[in-house]
């Protein structure tokens, strides 16, 4: 998830009752909340790839979340005893507490992170095995109304602080208007996304003004954790009538083309628990496509075109992506003996090869591409690599 979630996280659990453990204990919650992504670091001192490699790793693990939630009370607490004794007045930190507040906030990012389906890896060092939850989408703005609201009827007790809701409201609403057109990722439209965040951001002022945080005080906090709960436990049931949808299109396909699915995906898209972004592997492709929940049937099978191996004319949204074979295999298993590959290999959950020049003289170039986001051969992104090789000896002769 965003830092703004984990960040909201941390602070609704201090207003939820972990802030009273200790002075400090609210800063540690936010800090504790966001800590296991100091992993972020590595991008400051070496290249993009080595910063896929360590993300989402060893800080991200149960052993790595423990230590981190121990460290980061127990420097506050030497700190504030430092400066306490420096300035000759009596310490009131309480380090229990701050252990306690740490250690609930800090489980909360892996426990974020896992929902959605850029996954975890929470046996490093011993694992590295990726699991993942495919509930919510990696930036979900329901969240960040749940909990922005409760944080926000809590904390806006003086005019410094509603003047930096109001910024992080506005900035959010700029987000929602002007960030990626007019819809989000699948075609959806982010109207319904922009209509559900300014009835409820109007619905928090309009509690505001009543009072509402001062009469109910830390059981709003609790209560907004209690609806993310419900929330995902919606989500989960939509992800479940998703992936089965997504078993059963799939077959209608690939049974016909004599393939067996051997991994299947039903991911979250942005703000809309209806729609669904599925990806199948087979031994021999694979198929990248959307449901949507409550929907018809949205196309029948037929033949897959020779003419074009990546679309179904009766459904463009439907995409098969070929595993490479023969020359083209030879070509890619060269490739992926670069480091930047085998990283992005290593991350990747559906990884897809594809070679710009069978046949070619000198050299061609392998482009490495994780469907669940990004299409090969699109334009390059984050979890897409290029790599030049060079050619079979044999193939310039030819």
């Amino acid at each position: 998830m965003d830092n703004l979630a984990h960040s909201l996280v941390g602070l609704t659990a201090a207003k939820a009752g972990l802030g009273r453990l200790s002075p400090f204990a609210t800063t540690v919650c936010i800090l504790a909340a966001n800590s296991p992504d100091a992993d972020v670091a590595v991008g400051f001192f070496a290249d993009r790839w080595t910063l896929l490699k360590h993300h989402r790793g060893i800080t991200h693990s149960i052993v790595g979340t423990l230590t981190l939630a121990i460290v980061l009370p127990v420097l506050f607490y030497l700190i504030e005893r430092g400066v306490s004794h420096f300035f000759k007045r009596e310490s009131r930190i309480r380090l229990r507490g701050l252990v306690i507040a740490s250690l609930i906030t800090t489980a909360t990012h892996p426990i974020l992170d896992w929902t959605n389906n850029y996954g975890i890896r929470p046996y490093l060092p011993w694992d590295r095995h990726w699991v993942y939850g495919d509930l919510t989408f990696v930036v979900d703005p329901y969240l960040w109304l749940i909990l922005g609201g409760a944080a926000f009827l809590l904390t806006s007790n003086h005019r410094v602080k509603i003047a930096g809701w109001i910024v992080l409201v506005l900035g959010i609403m700029a987000l929602m208007f002007f960030a990626d057109g007019q819809r989000a990722a699948g075609g959806a439209s982010l109207w319904p996304i922009r209509l559900i965040w300014i009835s409820g951001a109007l619905l928090f002022v309009l509690a505001r003004v009543l009072n509402v945080g001062s009469r109910f005080g830390q059981r709003i906090a609790i209560a907004a954790f209690g609806v993310v709960l419900l929330y995902w436990g919606g989500l989960a049931i939509a992800h479940h009538f998703a992936f089965k949808s997504a078993m059963v299109q799939a077959e209608s396909i690939i049974t016909p083309l004599n393939e067996k699915a051997i991994k299947t995906a039903a991911m979250p898209t942005l703000g809309n628990p209806r729609r669904w972004l599925c990806v199948v592997e087979t031994e021999r492709a694979i198929y990248r496509f959307s449901v949507n929940l409550g929907s018809p049937k949205p196309f029948e099978p037929s033949p897959w075109p020779d003419s074009d191996p990546y679309r179904m004319p009766n459904n463009p949204h439907f995409e098969r992506f070929p595993k490479p074979t023969g020359p083209a295999a030879e070509l890619v298993e060269k490739a992926e003996q670069d480091r930047r590959a085998q990283i992005l290999l290593d991350f990747s959950r559906f990884p897809i090869a594809t070679v710009a020049d069978n046949n070619c003289l000198t050299q061609t170039l392998v482009q490495f591409a994780d469907v669940r986001y990004t299409q090969p051969g699109a334009a390059r992104g984050s979890f897409s690599l290029d790599v030049p090789v060079d050619c079979p000896a044999e193939s310039g002769k030819q």
